[in-house]
């Protein structure tokens, strides 16, 4: 059985800030010589790294929050690496991750990319091949990231809508003119305008185009709680 896990610990380093932090690639391996060398060939080329030999090792060391990814060695000592991946996916921590093995097989490499690992590499993996799955895994982690922060602050904004307005923005980005609005709605079509003007400035949006993206980027649970 998976040695326990220190939840609260999890949970703590998820709340921590990420904004101006450089990407830092974490490399979980319990053989000493092969993270010790990915260590020193990620920092060779000026890729700030750090090495554990155990996911408890990480936890304990409080550098989730850090933008970047993970070079995870799939059977170790304790939690392994694809039980690993499924924790950090049920705590809610999300992170780009390469899989290096010496012991990987279809079934296990299907396993790991249906849960959205980046890359499955097989030791010994040549050195250029590992620092370009490590480049696709950084901007695959930055890409998630900043979709993260869009979504969390046209939340904040949503937030500050009226319950009219809200429902005005969700008609307007599905197509409806102010007429159809209106109708819909029981109220005039200057009022629509009123509420349109007022939806666009609090969300910032300049042309209806933005207003569209910032509703995409809205959490599924935000966009269906509403009423309309």
């Amino acid at each position: 059985m998976p040695e326990p896990i220190p939840h609260a610990q999890s949970r703590r380093v998820l709340e921590t800030p990420v904004v101006g932090l450089k990407p830092l690639v974490i490399v979980v391996d319990d053989d000493d010589a092969i993270r010790l060398s990915i260590c020193e060939l990620l920092e060779s080329v000026g890729i700030e790294a750090v090495c554990f030999a155990s996911a408890r090792e990480l936890l304990e060391a409080d550098v989730l929050h850090r933008p970047g990814c993970m070079i995870l060695d799939v059977r170790m000592p304790g939690l392994s690496g694809l039980d690993f991946q499924n924790y950090l996916a049920a705590n809610g921590i999300v992170t780009s991750i390469i899989f290096l093995t010496g012991h990987g097989d279809i079934p296990m490499t299907v396993q790991a990319m249906k849960a959205g690992a980046v890359e499955f590499l097989t030791k010994p993996a040549r050195d250029q091949t590992l620092l370009d799955a490590v480049n696709r895994a950084i901007a695959a982690d930055l890409a998630k990231r900043g979709d993260a922060n869009t979504a969390r602050e046209n939340t904040t904004l949503f937030q500050t809508l009226t319950p009219r307005e809200r429902q005005v923005m969700r008609a307007v980005v599905q197509g409806a003119l102010n007429k159809q609005i209106a109708y819909e709605l029981g109220i005039t079509e200057v009022t629509v305008k009123l509420h349109r003007s007022s939806v666009m400035k609090k969300m910032r949006a300049p042309f209806v185009t933005h207003l569209v993206r910032a509703w995409q980027s809205l959490p599924d649970n935000v966009r269906e709680d509403q009423p309309g």
